[in-house]
């Protein structure tokens, strides 16, 4: 057993590939997903999910409908459970190391409930670095493809990761075991990780994986073993997602709720050889009273919406000249925590000398509180914006900014829906994706088609594209100072 490096931080394996390098474009891309799905209603908050592992163009919308159930609530710790595709070994590698890092940041290791875990039953789920590392082989995207849906959904969390070298029955049994009793009386989520059957033809890929739906929608982790062992269905992670189903009874689990299925013929247009991908929900028996409950259509908005006051307008602005002036001088500038600036919403900063645009960087949805943000976005707007050099020392003394800050996207099924100078567009089509904000279309003077073709252009797509069928259409309003 390898044992891992207690101070060591699993570094990004499959950013790239599986999903963005990036960190805006992954914050952007994941943002657009979770606005193309609903958000199903459920009687008790989520105890577990089920998600795909694929590359995000292929699974990530499935993923999504699953991790969206999880705006408006908190958990102290996310448990992930993923299969090991890379390498073998028996029992359940718990990774020992102080993080995970994706491009969105690092998840801390809760080390006080990775140590319980592996206290538990040491022969079958251990502390180790089997399926964690990337050294001389690819490592294991399955978990790692998780966790910026989970940042980017819940915010500040702490994790352990397990990865199954094996999924016999007794290995399975020993990790669902060990899960439900380290995790009783804990404000813990647990992630199964799996996909379906791969690479038969669309017909014969539905039938293997509406049997494995089946028992999962039975909560049924005897009857999903036996459809696996007999070739009834295909899942590589069905390891991970019996362990999961067997804590999650051991804990009050009430049922699980099927949510989305797909496969990658929808993103690839080949039908001949598919993957399958579905997401599911086991929901709890109870929900805890100091749970934080599901926002609802009439309910209150929630604190992260709440108007801005002049001070914290004032206040954000300041603080973007500090970053790039500090960033000018090489010298490091962490802004002060600001109350009125905790929440946590896109947010582009745009830079100007003279009138003419230097630099706009930002993100669509927020991760980070609004004064982190601003910071972040100043920094790129001034160094990182790939259509100019980085800013010199004589131009920080000229520019002007200004910040934005955004609402969530909402879906355009009308073009009469959108309304110049109060609204700004994002287009997806394909791989391509483009988004403008409100004040470009009413400085130019655009008319609501020519905001739609020059949103089609910033995406890299013919001016028309809007008026395609797979095309999707969002606006999003924007306070601007």
């Amino acid at each position: 057993m390898a044992e891992t490096d207690r101070g060591e931080i699993r570094k990004p394996a499959v950013a790239g590939a599986f999903y963005p390098s990036n960190a805006v474009e992954l914050a952007k891309s994941i943002a657009a997903m979770f606005s193309e799905v609903d958000k199903v209603s459920l009687e008790r908050r989520p105890l577990g999910l089920i998600v795909p592992h694929a590359g995000y163009p292929y699974s990530g919308k499935v993923a999504a409908k699953a991790y969206k159930l999880l705006e408006g609530e908190e958990f102290d710790t996310v448990v992930v459970v993923s299969p090991s595709h890379t390498v073998f070994f028996k029992g359940s590698s718990v990774f020992g190391g102080h993080g995970y890092q994706t491009p969105l940041g690092v998840i801390e290791t809760d080390m006080e409930l990775t140590n319980k875990i592996a206290s538990i039953n040491p022969s079958a789920v251990y502390i180790s670095n089997m399926g964690h590392a990337t050294g001389s082989t690819r490592g294991e995207h399955a978990l790692e493809v998780q966790l910026p849906f989970l940042q980017v959904v819940l915010g500040k969390f702490k994790m352990v990761a397990i990865v199954m070298g094996d999924q016999e029955q007794n290995s399975i049994n020993a990790l669902g075991e060990t899960l439900a009793a380290a995790l009783k009386g804990t404000n813990t989520l647990m992630v199964a990780s799996t996909d379906l059957s791969h690479f038969h033809s669309e017909e014969v890929a539905r039938r293997l994986d509406y049997a494995v739906q089946k028992a999962i929608e039975r909560f049924d982790p005897p009857a999903l073993a036996k459809v696996l062992r007999s070739g009834e269905g295909e899942a590589c992670g069905g390891g991970p997602v019996g362990a999961v189903m067997h804590a999650c009874k051991r804990l009050g689990g009430s049922r699980v709720q099927f949510l989305d299925y797909a496969t990658s013929g929808t993103t690839t247009g080949d039908f001949d050889e598919v993957v399958g991908y579905l997401s599911a929900v086991v929901v709890a028996g109870e929900r805890p009273k100091a749970a934080r409950p599901v926002l609802g259509a009439t309910q209150a908005r929630p604190p992260e919406t709440k108007e801005l006051t002049n001070k914290g307008k004032q206040e954000l602005l300041s603080i973007v000249r500090k970053a790039i002036e500090a960033k000018l001088k090489e010298k490091k500038y962490v802004p002060t925590p600001q109350p009125d600036l905790e929440q946590k919403r896109g947010l582009f900063v745009t830079l100007k000398i003279g009138g003419a645009l230097r630099g706009c960087i930002g993100q669509i949805r927020g991760i980070e509180p609004l004064y982190k943000t601003v910071a972040e976005m100043a920094v790129a707007a001034a160094f990182d914006d790939p259509r100019f050099p980085r800013l010199t020392e004589e131009e920080f003394e000229k520019l002007e900014y200004e910040i934005s800050v955004l609402s969530p996207l909402e879906r355009v099924r009308d073009f009469r829906e959108i309304k110049i100078g109060r609204d700004g567009l994002m287009i997806r089509l394909d791989m391509h994706s483009g988004l403008l904000l409100p004040q470009v279309a009413s400085e130019y003077g655009w008319s609501v088609k020519e905001f739609l073709e020059q949103t089609c252009l910033k995406a890299g797509l013919p001016k028309n594209s809007y008026k395609d069928k797979f095309a999707e259409v969002y606006k999003f309003s924007a306070v601007v100072f």
